[in-house]
């Protein structure tokens, strides 16, 4: 319900928000011109009595006096019966510039009050601003939900490019937007009389002295009232005995005898009045130029949201494919459920609907949010495809599936699977498709196989579960689940250095020239023109349209490409690329992978490592200025077997990119892994921990779980854990 009331309004309402914060932030700014064009007010103690005799003597057909929020003054004036307006200095009471009303000004506030279209303009735009509001409160509601709750609502974000942009514009504008709709929608109540007003300024008096000639000077209210506070002095009209002085301040208004001075009426303003000039000072920043420019910044994230917001919603649309012979639910004997957010999920039940259907079963696939048992009157099997939204939360395809489970009577007889899709990074993985396991066991469904992972999307994990199905369904089940294949370039090999040979581990450090990239590639960071260590080299091996991922160990700054690899038996890409001769080429594609990062800061970073895991902690130790403090912990085989870039290592000890280098060997005397080094070293990690230091990890599965014990232990005493510092962003994993 959340996400529908987030997304329906956006894009219903998408054209006409961007309107109306475009032409709300160039208003935005007029205020701030007015300020820094009108002339300055010299005299902290001028009264509205000063300054009045001084236009008087400049002008003597003077009519009207008016202070603007900004602080400029402006005279209007009759000289031989032709009126005139004039821009006042304050300190002399001369005019410094004719006053014309801009042309632009009024055209750019009719546009954005009522898109020229008068009360039906004004109702639109009305209806934009309640889109805005709408969209602001749930968007922050969303994110707190993605991030595990208010109280980590700005850590860092994790996810795809576009939408972390879409949520990072939001966290620092959502402020000044709900700021902005708020007060839209109650000028525009006030409009439209829905808002209670004051008994407003006093009558005009009709008792008043009839003599004339008083000036500004002798008037006792004017000399007690500061220029500051003034709005709006209106003189007698000349050789009228019954006309007043009309005199409106920052306090009320009221009407003083010309010949007198006495004050014949006042009225303070109410709370109603004061509320209404304040809302409008909000919105429009006039008399708080400053104030004006903020959220006429923060207006300009509305466009960037919807924006991104479009291209999120055709990507969703475009990211779940189209079920080719989708059996009917009644008809089918298997019955896939999805869960998907942002489509991957979709791409994978499109593979097992087609193996499944190839293997001669009927296949109904379907949302989870579709589950209606009482339909599958053929279906022998419910396998259920799950991924999880932020910190454990349902993905949009699933709503209102656990409710609809627990509300039933008792549990289908028909047997059921679950697969579940997450990422390691998060500290809940696969949170939501362990709790549509955990509600099932609680309902005594069936099980037809225990609940399953693929982590980031691995073709390979996919393809595991698959063969595991095939089992339990007696006949071979092969999943060959191709994502969607960025465009490849032509990667050539300049140089190798080879290791693991006297373990029989063959490995290597592989450079590659880094391809040239076109004007528009290079523009938009797309391919090689922009990488960074820790991202991802995609290589599509001869005979498979497959690819396999090596995380690099060289940004684009080092001028090369660069990657750490061990051959695994019967490893087809890793037996290509450790095949290679400098000169040589592969077809690879870099896949960001912004997640495995070091933080913006100058906090100590630990880097931790086995094997070829080494790779990307290379390449951040060499991208890593002088004064940062990295300590690297690294375990292999054998130092004289499997020290990767053992001499570089050395030199970057030497110039202070690292400020220490740990090495454990498990093929020595010593026989010891990294957690063992980790342990050993335990005062200095959790002091380093306790100063703020980010931890890396890449490696093997197998090595960063011991990693994570070992830290566990290790971050007791002083109350933290491992998933606490990935919640913070301080613990981030690159495994395989």
């Amino acid at each position: 319900m959340l996400r529908a009331l987030h997304k329906i309004p956006g894009l219903i309402a998408a054209l006409l928000i961007v309107v109306i914060t475009l032409s709300g932030a160039v208003l935005s700014v007029l205020p701030a011109l007015e300020v820094v064009q009108a002339p300055a007010q010299s005299e902290p103690n001028l009264t509205v009595a000063t300054l009045a005799e001084r236009v008087a003597i400049a002008y003597p057909g003077v009519e009207q006096i008016r202070r603007a929020p900004s602080g400029r003054i402006t005279a209007f004036y009759f000289n031989d019966g032709r009126p005139g307006a004039v821009v006042i200095d304050p300190a002399t009471g001369q005019g410094v510039a004719n006053y014309e009303p801009s042309a632009f000004q009024r055209w750019m506030t009719n546009l954005h009050r009522s898109l020229f279209l008068d009360d039906a303009g004004r109702l639109t735009a009305t209806a934009g601003a309640a889109s805005l509001l709408v969209l602001s409160l749930s968007g922050l509601m969303l994110t707190a939900r993605r991030v595990g709750g208010w109280r980590r609502i700005f850590l860092r974000l994790r996810g795809p490019l576009m939408g972390r942009l879409h949520v990072e514009v939001a966290r620092l504008t959502v402020v000044g937007l709900l700021l902005s709709s708020t007060t839209a929608l109650f000028m525009t109540a006030s409009t439209f009389g829905l808002v209670p007003e004051d008994s407003g300024p006093p009558a005009f008096p009709t008792e008043v002295s009839g003599q004339t000639g008083a000036v500004p000077g002798a008037l006792s209210l004017l000399r007690d009232t500061p220029a500051a506070a003034l709005r709006e002095l209106t003189f007698p009209y000349p050789g009228d005995p019954t006309d007043v002085f009309a005199l409106k301040t920052a306090r009320g208004a009221g009407y003083l005898d010309q010949g007198t001075g006495v004050t014949l009426a006042w009225v303070d303003h109410g709370l109603w009045q004061r509320l209404t000039e304040t809302i409008y000072m909000l919105h429009t920043g006039q008399g708080a130029a400053w104030l004006g420019l903020i959220l006429g910044l923060m207006a300009l994230g509305a466009p960037v949201m919807a924006g991104t917001g479009v291209i999120l919603w055709v990507q969703a649309r475009r990211a779940r494919p189209r079920i080719k012979g989708n059996t009917a639910a009644g008809l089918a004997d298997t019955i896939l459920l999805v869960g998907s957010e942002g489509g991957s999920t979709w791409r994978f039940a499109a593979t097992l609907h087609l193996a499944l259907t190839q293997a001669s079963h009927k296949v109904h696939t379907g949302a989870m949010s579709q589950f209606t048992p009482s339909r599958y009157k053929c279906a022998q099997r419910v396998i259920v495809l799950a991924a999880t939204y932020g910190e454990g939360a349902a993905p949009a395809s699933a709503k209102g599936f656990l409710d609809r489970l627990a509300a039933l009577p008792q549990a289908p007889e028909i047997p059921l699977a679950v697969l579940a899709f997450g990422d390691r990074q998060f500290p809940v993985f696969c949170g939501y498709a362990a709790d549509v396991m955990r509600v099932a066991e609680e309902k005594g469904w069936p099980q037809l196989l225990p609940m399953a992972t693929v982590d980031r999307q691995s073709p390979q994990e996919f393809a595991r579960w698959g063969r595991d199905l095939g089992q339990t369904l007696n006949h071979p089940l092969e999943l060959s689940h191709s994502p969607a294949i960025p465009r490849s370039h032509a990667l050539t090999l300049i140089s190798r250095r080879d290791y693991g040979a006297e373990m029989q581990a063959p490995a290597a450090i592989l450079r590659f020239a880094i391809p040239k990239a076109g004007l528009l590639a290079r523009l938009t960071g797309r391919g090689f023109s922009r990488f960074s260590a820790g991202d991802l080299l995609g290589i599509v091996p001869v005979a498979s349209p497959v690819p396999r991922f090596y995380s690099l160990a060289s940004g684009h700054g080092d001028d090369f490409v660069e990657i750490c690899v061990r051959r695994h038996p019967d490893g087809l890409c890793s037996g290509q690329l450790l095949d290679l001769t400098p000169g040589e080429s592969v077809q690879g594609f870099v896949r960001r992978n912004s997640d495995f990062r070091t933080t913006h800061n100058a906090k100590p970073v630990i880097l931790i490592g086995a094997g070829t895991g080494i790779g990307p902690l290379a390449g951040i130790a060499r991208a890593n200025h002088p004064g940062r403090a990295m300590h690297l912990y690294f375990g292999a085989r054998h130092p004289d077997s499997d020290l990767f870039y053992g001499e570089e290592l050395r030199d970057w000890q030497a110039d202070g990119r690292l400020a220490s280098v740990t090495t454990a060997y498990s093929r020595t005397s010593a026989r010891a892994y990294v957690q063992d080094a980790l342990r050993a070293d335990s005062a200095r990690i959790a002091r380093l921990i306790g100063e703020g230091a980010q931890v890396l990890v890449c490696g093997g599965r197998d090595m960063a779980a011991g990693v994570v014990d070992a830290l566990a232990d290790i971050l007791a005493p002083a109350g933290l854990t491992p998933a606490l510092l990935k919640a913070e962003g301080r613990y981030v994993e690159d495994t395989y």
